[in-house]
């Protein structure tokens, strides 16, 4: 048996801290305690709740006491080509070197349904899912990471997977028009929600990912599509405000379940207007039916993507503090009663929607006050290119940051 008391820096007890040993994940209680039976002799014990930083520890037959320290991630996007780039890869890790950054997120299966290493999953290789980017030494990058202190996050794209939906256009979402795989407007195919072994799939990928030494498993595109001819989209069950939601929570739900007692924290991303809607934004994404599922939420709070700006604010590029603030306070607000904390995604790429402006140190400054101010625990930086505004980012001495 092993017992003990897991408390935070001012030495306050922290409830639903999760304690995994031996595969199995356990949680504190309201003062902060838990007591184990049956574990592995000698199994170490990993300590983690969601805005801390992972602790492990030996077992002793005396009550353990665990300090945690809070961790804010700071992270920048490499996508599934840019991490197999050098030069690009590089330049990103300089700036990590240099700046407050602290993180990367990495595209594991990205945008396409290619997975970016040497996957023994299955399923993926049936159906071709190695994809023309794949990184024979995945392994030694990811300890390259881990020795310079940097903070893995995997990014999976979940329900839009051109590889799976073509290959098995019975997990498809169906075009009623030719009885094909339906696609989006930029013509990539995407699977069915409803389908639990479209689930499987995914979890699968996400738990190799886990063994790769990933600290974070962060779903995007975990939800229902919204661009293409949507009327002639066909899944195999009514798609409606009733059935979409426990689609999308059911999966997360049980991602939660497979990946927490593998150490991961879990991750999804959701569009910046469920900060504001109180319906599923007609994706399957609300807050309240998330957030017991998540570990952070990650909302991509673009001000380029707020269409029709938010209340007080209709251009929302020229707001970039009162857009971020806001979303990031009232995601909070609504999952308040949960252990998920909120990490957003910020703009740092030229707006497409409203003037064409260039998004930089001013506008990305403004954004991750915004961010701060409200309690986000850290943000991550968008650019589908991977070029980063440096001039945005403090430098490592003057964040305190090593």
């Amino acid at each position: 048996m092993v017992s003990g008391q897991i408390l935070d820096e001012s030495r306050a007890p922290l409830e639903g801290a999760s304690i995994v040993i031996g595969g199995v994940e356990h949680r504190t209680d309201t003062e902060g305690k838990f007591t184990v039976e049956g574990h592995p002799p000698d199994a170490p014990l990993l300590v983690k709740r969601p805005g801390y930083a992972k602790v492990t520890v030996q077992p002793t037959p005396a009550a353990i006491e665990v300090v945690m320290k809070p961790q804010t991630i700071k992270a920048a996007y490499l996508t599934y080509f840019g991490i197999g780039h050098k030069e690009i890869r590089g330049r990103v890790l300089e700036l990590a070197a240099r700046t407050e950054l602290n993180a990367v997120v990495i595209d594991v299966k990205g945008d396409r349904g290619w997975i970016v290493y040497r996957t023994e999953v299955p399923e993926a290789l049936a159906v071709g899912a190695q994809g023309p980017g794949t990184l024979k030494n995945f392994d030694e990058l990811m300890a390259d990471l881990k020795a310079r202190g940097i903070y893995t996050i995997g990014r999976i794209v979940t329900f839009k997977d051109n590889i799976l939906a073509n290959a098995r256009p019975d997990l498809a979402i169906i075009d009623t028009r030719t009885g094909k795989p339906w696609i989006d407007n930029e013509k990539l195919a995407w699977v069915d929600p409803f389908r639990e072994e479209v689930w499987k799939y995914n979890v699968a990928i996400a738990r190799e990912a886990a063994g790769k030494g990933f600290d974070e498993i962060q779903f995007d595109y975990v939800r229902f599509p919204t661009d293409g001819r949507l009327g002639m989209a066909k899944y195999s069950a009514p798609n409606n405000k009733v059935t979409r939601l426990p689609a999308i929570a059911g999966f997360l739900g049980r991602a939660r379940r497979e990946l927490g007692p593998l150490g991961v924290y879990v991750a999804a991303d959701v569009f910046g207007y469920t900060a504001f809607n109180e319906n599923d934004t007609d994706i399957g994404q609300r807050i309240e039916e998330l957030a017991p599922h998540l570990d952070y939420f990650c909302p991509m709070v673009y001000p380029s993507g707020y269409h029709v700006g938010i209340p007080g604010y209709r251009n929302p590029v020229q707001h970039p503090y009162e857009i971020v603030h806001e979303s990031v306070r009232l995601i909070r607000q609504r999952s308040a009663s949960q252990k998920v904390r909120v990490r957003p995604w910020l703009q740092d790429f030229k707006d497409y929607a409203f003037d064409k402006r260039i998004f930089g140190v001013t506008e990305i400054r403004a954004q991750i006050k915004g961010a701060d101010d409200a309690g986000a625990v850290g943000w991550m930086l968008w650019n589908p290119r991977n070029d980063y505004t440096a001039g945005a980012l403090r430098q490592k001495e003057a964040s305190g940051k090593k």
